[in-house]
């Protein structure tokens, strides 16, 4: 089914349901419209990370690919921390490590893949393109690479933790290392910090090896909707061929509710169905674009 066919899908599917009135205060039709958008935008995001990453990546780092490895020494932490957040980190020198072409990513369950490898060089490269918030720090002085070793570091991925290659940089300056995820065709995609326009942000995935239906974790109200101030949830699924997110939709009990609520949340789970398995698909957080870690149950 064509991302075309399932948007569609998603739209009829908000609808029928408030025809149903199956859940108290579901959603309109203008959330409906505007989630729809808000799903194709993501989805439209990962394809260009990953077409962006040069390969067909077999792992799927989940997080910052950028990190260190120690505290920050006074006085030198203030500008340190800037510098990192922004990618200043550079090197004057050859950094003449060891570089194997391939290396390893193993999982807890003993699964295991070869990846291609990151030149040193390249990833104090990548570093500086992933400045994010700190990015405009014009006063920093940059961090300079004196060192670089490959290291087999724990590393979080869409498939749960991990060991993989890390380069692991020594800095002029300080006994804190930065590090860097050291697979050559990593998918970079920049959390997307635009209005997600009511999205709710989910932050871990599950299924079933050839399921065709995807659990997301979010938070949410403690109480089902028989509650006052509870809510149930319902979800969609909007699918292309590289990834899934999942849209959580709110049905609050509006009959029965108080003057106020409080701001307590907890989690809560809820199902999608998928027009096909999910298979080596990443599931993505529809109110940040990044992908979520996901458990396969056998």
């Amino acid at each position: 089914m064509t991302v075309r066919k399932i948007q569609l899908a998603l739209l009829a599917g908000g609808l029928a349901l408030l025809s149903m009135g199956c859940a108290p205060g579901g959603p309109d039709n203008t959330t409906v419209t505007a989630m729809q958008a808000r799903a194709t935008k993501v989805l439209d995001h990962w394809a260009a990370a990953s077409a962006a990453s040069g390969g067909t990546p077999t792992v799927i780092v989940v997080g910052d690919l950028t990190g260190q490895v120690g505290d920050w020494e006074m006085p030198f932490g203030d500008n340190a921390k800037r510098a990192l957040m922004a990618g200043l980190v550079l090197s004057n020198t050859e950094l003449n490590a060891a570089n194997p072409s391939t290396a390893t990513v193993t999982w807890s369950n003993g699964q295991a893949t070869t990846v291609p490898v990151l030149d040193a060089q390249d990833a104090i490269a990548a570093i500086g393109r992933g400045g994010g918030a700190g990015a405009s720090c014009g006063d920093c002085s940059p961090l300079m690479a004196v060192s670089a070793e490959l290291a087999t570091d724990p590393i979080t991925t869409t498939l749960g933790p991990a060991r993989g290659p890390v380069w692991e940089f020594g800095i002029r300056g300080t006994a804190v290392k930065v590090t860097r995820v050291a697979i050559a065709n990593a998918v970079v995609a920049q959390p997307m910090e635009d209005d997600p326009g009511g999205a709710l942000a989910i932050d871990s995935a599950s299924s079933t090896v050839g399921g065709t239906t995807v659990t997301v974790r979010f938070v949410g109200a403690p109480d089902p909707a028989s509650q006052p101030c509870g809510e149930d949830y319902t979800a969609d699924a909007v699918e292309s061929d590289l990834a899934v997110t999942v849209l959580v939709w709110r049905h609050p009990n509006v009959s029965l509710l108080p003057m106020g609520c409080t701001a307590v949340g907890a989690y809560r789970t809820v199902t999608a169905t998928l027009a096909r398995p999910l298979g080596d698909r990443s599931v993505l957080d529809p109110a940040s674009g990044q992908p979520v870690t996901l458990t396969l149950a056998p």
